[in-house]
């Protein structure tokens, strides 16, 4: 019997499909949203109709959808308004940034701060106070977990002292009041009643074009580890098609009790076109530099050694009533201590728990924790772009606050990788740049504290970011392989990411991205 005609084939190039019943391949035919037929041209010759849509790819490289496996194209927006400081290495930089920077509503705005600019002193008001000429101002550093905000904001947002939270959160104050430093997202909170909101018009322009920006760098969709602005998401994806799948994880933070952890499980599976909500995202501790990573040991200013939930054993009783509802979790731990805790709350769960919670970042973790992600099927989900902040020679501010020791075990990907583990590859944007390019590129050279360990293969660093992130979400079934009855979101490189040296694979041409069969990119 006749089957009905593609609506999209792809000929004339290099498949890697990671499917291991057909590796390789040069053709692929696609319908209703699917892949129909992989193969040579004889194979999808008989797919071609009136309204089929043909690409010859030209030997580009046709790789399984890239996925972001850890970003925030939504909540992030708000974190990336005002001036781009990401290229500030230094005070003085600094300084001339804010005095250049737009006002928005009399406001002095910048994010994507490295902690290394100030050169090894603590974050202060006093620091910023002449560049902004007494404006109210927030710098969001880079890390996402803390920001400097001028005197006039904090009097603005009526913070004139320290604050008790329900997690760790810190209003950092000295004798003469708060200093401006804020540590954690509910400290830095205080201060969003009072911040500029730009109108819906440009948030929604913004977020297309944001979206627009990652497609064009290889990437079909993302796991979006935040609600965001659901609102804002909702209402875009109903006027203009998505350039990417999201996939949303919704944050649980301390303090939640059994009805707010019912509500997460009810919103599981609600979404829009292009969108939906599948997981929950937790935090168990917060970052190296702002001292709030949850360690085995105290950092160089004597400090990490606590859990971001004040009661370690609350954030257990949630994760079990989740995995009990059949919700998957993304737990954020960065510092030893804390992906220990993760590990000891999965481990109870057995078989049950395999290949269902995955935990972010991992950022240093000693020998004996390896064996572990294989072992308890737990997913190891990493940014290696983030080892860019760090220096080889460890006198970054995150190298100092470790020590040489714990530097040296920075970003272990490939030791999880060669260990057993499912590791799943992402940005972490703003955190980092979104380009799907440099994921694959950094994964195989590692980067600063990290840059004396062995980098993933080429076909470790693709699986990362396709068959990897597929598992991450419980999607291997339908996502991260190039076969019949798989979704047809799709990447084709101008080079083989395989094979290609890491260094050219950030310089990728993108020939063309495809999600559901529809062209979201072509160069």
């Amino acid at each position: 019997m006749p089957h009905p005609a593609a609506d999209l084939v792809l000929t004339g190039a290099r498949v890697r499909t990671l499917d291991p019943a057909r590796p390789t391949a040069t053709a692929v035919a696609v319908r209703a949203g699917v892949i129909a037929a992989v193969g040579d041209d004889a194979d999808v010759r008989d797919w071609r109709g009136a309204r089929t849509e043909v690409v010859d790819l030209a030997g580009a490289t046709l790789v399984p959808g890239l996925t972001d496996a850890h970003s925030h194209p939504v909540w992030g927006l708000e974190m990336a308004t005002g001036a781009d400081l990401t290229g500030v290495t230094d005070l003085a930089g600094l300084r001339a940034a804010l005095a250049a920077a737009d006002r928005i509503d009399g406001w002095v705005l910048g994010w994507g701060l490295d902690h290394n600019a100030f050169g090894g002193a603590a974050p202060h008001r006093a620091l910023i106070e002449e560049a902004v000429a007494g404006a109210p101002a927030l710098l969001r550093l880079y890390d996402g977990h803390s920001a400097l905000a001028s005197g006039a904001a904090l009097r603005v947002a009526g913070v004139t002292g320290p604050r008790a939270f329900t997690q760790r959160a810190e209003v950092v104050c000295d004798a003469e009041g708060p200093t401006g430093h804020l540590i954690e997202h509910a400290a830095m909170e205080l201060l969003t009643p009072v911040l500029p909101r730009l109108p819906h018009a440009e948030r929604r322009a913004r977020l297309l074009g944001l979206l627009s920006s990652m497609a064009a760098t290889g990437l079909t969709g993302a796991h979006v580890m935040d609600a965001g602005d659901t609102a804002l998401l909702a209402a875009v994806a109903e006027e203009a098609e998505l350039p990417l799948r999201l996939r949303l994880a919704p944050w649980c933070m301390p303090g939640a009790d059994r009805d707010a952890l019912d509500e997460l499980i009810a919103l599981q599976g609600s979404g829009g076109r292009g969108w939906r909500i599948g997981g929950v995202k937790f935090f168990m501790d917060g970052t190296v530099e702002g001292g709030t990573a949850w360690l085995d040991h105290p950092d160089c200013h004597g400090r990490g050694t606590e859990a971001l939930w004040p009661d370690p054993g609350a954030y257990a009783d949630a994760v079990r009533h989740l995995h009990a509802a059949g919700v998957r979790t993304a737990t954020h731990a960065i510092g030893d201590a804390a992906v220990r805790h993760v590990l000891d709350t999965l481990a109870p769960l057995g078989d049950g728990g395999r290949l269902r919670h995955r935990i972010e970042h991992i950022e240093t973790v000693p020998d004996d924790v390896l064996p572990r992600f294989a072992a308890l099927g737990a997913i190891a989900s990493m940014q290696p772009p983030h080892s860019a902040y760090t220096r080889a020679d460890h006198s970054d501010e995150w190298s100092r606050r470790l020590g040489d020791e714990r530097a040296g075990r920075a970003w272990r990907v490939r030791d999880l990788r060669d260990a057993g583990a499912v590791v799943a590859l992402g940005s972490d944007w703003p955190i980092a740049p979104f380009d799907a390019r440099s994921v694959l590129a950094t994964a195989r050279a590692p980067r600063g504290a990290a840059s004396a360990r062995a980098g993933l293969t080429g076909l470790m660093a693709l699986e990362g970011l396709t068959s990897h992130a597929a598992l991450a979400a419980g999607e291997a079934d339908v996502a991260g392989r190039i076969a019949p009855g798989y979704r047809a979101d799709l990447t084709a490189l101008g080079l083989d990411p395989v094979d290609a040296p890491a260094d050219e694979v950030a310089e990728a041409e993108v020939r063309l991205t495809t999600v559901a069969g529809r062209v979201t990119h072509r160069s």
